[in-house]
């Protein structure tokens, strides 16, 4: 008698720690989704809600499964079997997307469209056989136990647990150090190792099931599933530097996820091939040559290529320039990969929000936000109360520019930081280098100051021949009008239904 119970306790302990495992590689796989699908969908609201509910729904399903699958008698050799499953199916998740990669980015289809395709093909199925686990487990447990109450409590508990764990693990230390091929890869060659286990005693079952993950791991490595097309993967972004010929010489590229930040040249720091920034810095100059200041206090949120600062500090070597740039890999990428000389400036890894507020009153002769790079737009750098802190700290002559991605014509996200920045600047203009004739994605720039506008013409005056015009009354006087445009507020800022319809058309990708 002791001797059974003994059994049952060792059975139910290890039933508890293999839901426990594999739950914690669910929520993994959960995690590492998102940097996997960086490169080809970016990370926004949206991505992370199709990630989250694929992924559920798969659950789901599975759990029901499982639990009719119980029913039927399944027992330890089908949880062996369903372990090695799940774990070739995350195998052959990499080299499924080298090929479906290929297969979307020929559609046409809204970045949701995409979102959901992605997550859909290469995450349902494995979400599903690893919700198989748990009730098909539990309900082992309870036919060689006493207590179900207990029995079913602990194993919900450890499902959860799991869970959080692997979601820490995960966004904590896994990504960071190993990068997301490698965890899919590692995630299923040990569910596989796990089923393993419980075939142990089956010789043919066990020796077919170590054939199948070998044919997984071997299609991974000779498929290209292992090729990362990150230089870097950081906790924020998928890094990549791309070498660009061009007619003014060599030049490169930094791409954040999956989207061209900007763009450095190799020998010449004021030749600003990307017309947004071009602008910024033309804008810059303007108001710093007005302010007659050769060391002038600038600070930028967001440093991405620092194709700003290094253009800045290439012509006022005495400026004082500081720059908050969140990720720390990026820095690196900028210093190592694209000509900048990190002397020049003082480098905060850390949020403007968070840094800005650190700086003394009336400090800076300019602050310069360059980190809407993308269609995720961090609200938090938008909102009324953030302006309050750039006004506070800039100089009462100073400027404050930033870019903004939007559609055109009805450009609403635009409107609301327009209409978020009059809050505290008397003049605000928006800026674009010609009127498209069509609809479409755009770059603006927006300028706000409480000292005298530009004029309404802007010509480079260094770089290439462009002009930019202040377009800020057509901007504000086309499609949803600026009476219900709201201002943003870190209570409610709206930013994603703002810019919609970069998420359900094609323009968002």
């Amino acid at each position: 008698m002791t001797t059974d119970l003994s059994r049952a306790a060792a059975a139910t302990t290890w039933y508890a720690a293999v839901i426990f495992l594999s739950s914690a590689c669910l929520l993994i796989l959960e995690i590492v989704a998102s940097r996997l699908l960086a490169p080809y969908v970016g990370v926004s609201l949206y991505t992370w809600t199709a990630i989250i509910g694929v992924i559920l729904a798969g659950l789901s399903l599975g759990n029901w499964l499982g639990g009719l699958w119980a029913d039927r008698g399944a027992g330890t050799a089908a949880a062996g079997w369903t372990l090695v499953a799940s774990g070739t199916v995350t195998l052959a998740v990499p080299t499924l997307l080298v090929h479906l990669a290929e297969f979307l980015q020929a559609q046409t289809l809204s970045l949701v469209s995409a979102s959901l395709a992605y997550v859909s093909a290469l995450f349902f199925v494995p979400a599903l056989v690893l919700g198989v686990i748990t009730p098909l487990l539990t309900t082992l447990a309870l036919s060689i136990n006493r207590h179900p109450g207990r029995v079913v409590g602990a194993m919900h508990a450890l499902a959860a647990l799991g869970s959080i764990c692997g979601t820490f693990a995960a966004g904590f230390w896994l990504v960071p150090w190993f990068g997301t091929r490698n965890i899919i890869a590692a995630t299923g060659v040990f569910l596989a190792f796990l089923g393993l286990v419980f075939l142990v005693r089956r010789p043919r079952a066990a020796m077919g099931a170590v054939a199948l993950c070998a044919a997984a791991i071997l299609a991974l490595a000779s498929g290209g599933g292992l090729r990362n097309p990150c230089d870097t993967e950081s906790l924020y972004y998928c890094i990549r530097v791309v070498d660009e010929p061009t007619d003014y010489g060599p030049s490169r590229t930094l791409v954040l996820d999956h989207m061209v930040h900007s763009n450095n040249h190799a020998s010449d720091p004021e030749l600003l091939i990307l017309p947004y920034a071009q602008a910024m810095h033309e804008l810059l100059m303007r108001r710093l040559r007005v302010n007659d200041s050769k060391s002038p206090r600038v600070f930028f949120a967001g440093g991405g290529a620092y194709t700003q600062p290094r253009a800045l500090a290439h012509l006022l070597p005495m400026a004082h320039i500081e720059v908050a740039e969140l990720d720390a890999a990026v820095t690196a990428t900028a210093r190592n990969d694209l000509y900048v000389d990190m002397e020049n400036f003082i480098v905060h890894d850390a949020d403007a929000r968070i840094q800005l507020p650190r700086a003394p009153r009336n400090d800076f002769d300019a602050i310069v936000t360059d980190v809407f790079h993308d269609v995720a737009v961090p609200y938090h750098l938008t909102t009324v109360e953030f302006v309050d802190v750039v006004e506070s700290r800039l100089k009462p002559d100073g400027v404050y520019l930033l870019n903004i991605i939007d559609v055109f014509p009805d450009s609403r996200l635009v409107k609301a930081i327009v209409k978020t920045l009059r809050t505290r600047f008397a003049n605000i203009q928006v800026w674009l280098e010609r009127p498209p004739q069509n609809a479409g994605r755009l770059t603006y720039i927006v300028s706000a100051t409480n000292a005298a506008p530009y004029a309404p013409v802007l010509m480079a005056q260094t770089g290439l021949e462009r002009t930019w015009y202040d377009l800020t009354e057509p901007v504000e006087s086309i499609g949803t009008g600026v009476g219900d445009i709201p201002v943003l507020t870190d209570d409610y800022a709206p930013v994603e239904r703002l810019v919609s319809t970069l998420f359900w058309t094609e323009m968002g990708l």
